[in-house]
């Protein structure tokens, strides 16, 4: 396999978002047109996002990665909804959002079945439903028969799942990923890849994944975006081949992971990290 990444125009350039965004007459679920965001930082202002353009297209499977405090969690807020650029515009198309943090979250005096059914709750499904909707979820992660557990009486791997079932309660056909498997140990989140891959392909789902795991994203992904050193910037994009199943040890992720962490390692000396 031969990998290749694109270069992008220097920031500031609208030709980013046209390389990024695809043809106008193109699908699209997630786009971001100009993306900047400052924060207010003593007298001033810290500059997190910076003309930020790409377009996610319906189905696809696309990684950010960058060095620490360059915004990825940030962008997904922005996208999310949970906080406002400060420049340009963030849109989904009036697609249903789920978003999934690096910790579960999970109510600790609710089951399984609460924690996931409260999202059914808020989305105003009848009482009568939830009960089926939150068993079927459940089966969908693989997790039948633990409705009834607390989260203390699950794995780090299971209460993840749990905290899939419920963003997947959201009837989202976009799932925002914080680094959900950051915390798991090797075996769990290869696992945890494969039930990701096949509940994204069952369920057409579009993902915007987050991770610092070069290998994690040369796994996942249709497509990774390299942001700078703050403030974020797109610099580069690679699409990943699929040839066949991939596994996080095969040759194929260990050459994309060897091409990532190289431009990672050079983004981060220009800034002296």
């Amino acid at each position: 396999m031969t990998v290749t990444g694109r270069r992008l125009t220097p920031p500031g350039s609208t030709q980013g978002a046209s390389a990024l965004g695809g043809a106008d007459d193109k699908p699209v679920a997630v786009s971001l047109a100009g993306v900047s965001k400052a924060y207010k930082s003593g007298g001033g202002q810290l500059l997190a996002l910076d003309k930020v353009s790409f377009s996610v297209a319906p189905g696809e499977f696309v990684c950010l990665i960058g060095a620490s405090g360059c915004g990825k969690s940030t962008l997904l807020n922005l996208v999310a909804g949970l906080d406002k650029p400060t420049a340009g515009q963030v849109s989904t198309g009036g697609h249903r959002v789920g978003l999934m943090f690096q910790e579960p979250a999970l109510f600790p005096w609710l089951t399984a079945g609460k924690n996931v059914e409260l999202a059914l709750r808020a989305r105003g499904v009848p009482r009568a439903e939830r009960q089926q909707r939150t068993a079927d979820l459940l089966t969908v992660v693989r997790l039948t028969g633990f409705a009834d557990r607390r989260p203390h009486e699950l794995s780090g791997g299971m209460r993840q799942r749990v905290a899939m079932a419920r963003a997947l309660a959201q009837d989202a056909d976009v799932l925002l990923m914080d680094e959900p498997f950051g915390a798991l140990d090797a075996m769990t989140r290869d696992l945890l890849h494969d039930e990701l891959e096949r509940i994204c392909a069952e369920r057409t789902l579009t993902v915007l994944f987050v991770t610092h795991n070069v290998r994690e994203a040369a796994r996942l992904g249709d497509r990774v975006i390299v942001l700078s050193s703050r403030p974020g910037r797109v610099i580069e994009e690679y699409q990943v081949p699929r040839l066949g199943p991939r596994r996080i040890d095969s040759a194929q992720v260990a050459e994309m992971a060897g091409t990532l962490t190289d431009r990672l390692r050079e983004e981060m000396g220009r800034h002296g990290n």
